[in-house]
């Protein structure tokens, strides 16, 4: 509960920051409080203040590339941390599920997370040659995705701008 998402002015993701930085901006008159936790408050010595849950900044901020970047920390983020042929959370490697030497690239769609075991067994052969699966399929996450998956919790309050379709059933 120590995090608050902060919203663009057009109510659209940015990213997750700290209470006492959201404090500072709403503080200084950049940002809006649109969600707060109830029951909670920041205190000073004579005032008491909104625990912020979402935020809104006051003027758009335009960022050009909103991309997760591919690396071996966010592929683990993105597996949740499990070897998706076995499941364990020992010694985990990256494999690519179509090896380079048959023309894998190192892209979302062909790096998973995997456990030194299953890599070794799978070793420079396709899945279906070694009859292994995979849990599930890897994919690119979008960059809301990747924000849902930093903040290690799923809150309701986010729900609307985290993902709307939800929101509207």
């Amino acid at each position: 509960m120590n995090t608050v998402l902060v919203l663009n002015q057009d109510y659209t993701p940015l990213t997750v920051c700290s209470v006492q930085r959201a404090f500072l901006l709403m503080f200084l008159k950049k940002a809006d409080i649109i969600s707060e936790v109830k029951g909670k408050q920041l205190r000073s010595i004579s005032q008491s203040f909104a625990f912020p849950s979402v935020i809104k900044i006051k003027y758009y901020i335009s960022i050009p590339y909103k991309g997760v970047v591919m690396s071996r920390h966010n592929i683990f983020k993105r597996d949740g941390g499990k070897c998706q042929y076995c499941g364990t959370t020992r010694e985990l490697t990256i494999d690519h599920v179509i090896p380079r030497s048959k023309g894998g690239k190192s892209t979302w769609t062909n790096l998973v997370t995997a456990c030194k075991r299953c890599n070794s067994k799978k070793s420079d052969f396709t899945l279906e040659k070694v009859g292994m699966k995979l849990i599930k399929v890897p994919v690119k996450p979008s960059y809301l995705t990747f924000l849902k998956m930093n903040t290690g919790v799923y809150r309701d309050d986010w729900a609307p701008f985290l993902n709307p379709k939800r929101a509207s059933a």
